[in-house]
């Protein structure tokens, strides 16, 4: 079970909409993660 946190936890905050955040994954709410503005 624990072998598959990492995948989980991605999906969850990286692909997953959260309806409490307008549909958007909590990845879209934080500035400059991926590296986009940089």
């Amino acid at each position: 079970r624990a072998d598959t946190y990492q995948a989980w936890i991605h999906d969850y905050n990286h692909h997953r909409p959260h309806t409490g955040i307008k549909g958007k994954s909590p990845i879209d709410r934080v500035h400059n993660v991926r590296g986009k503005n940089s």
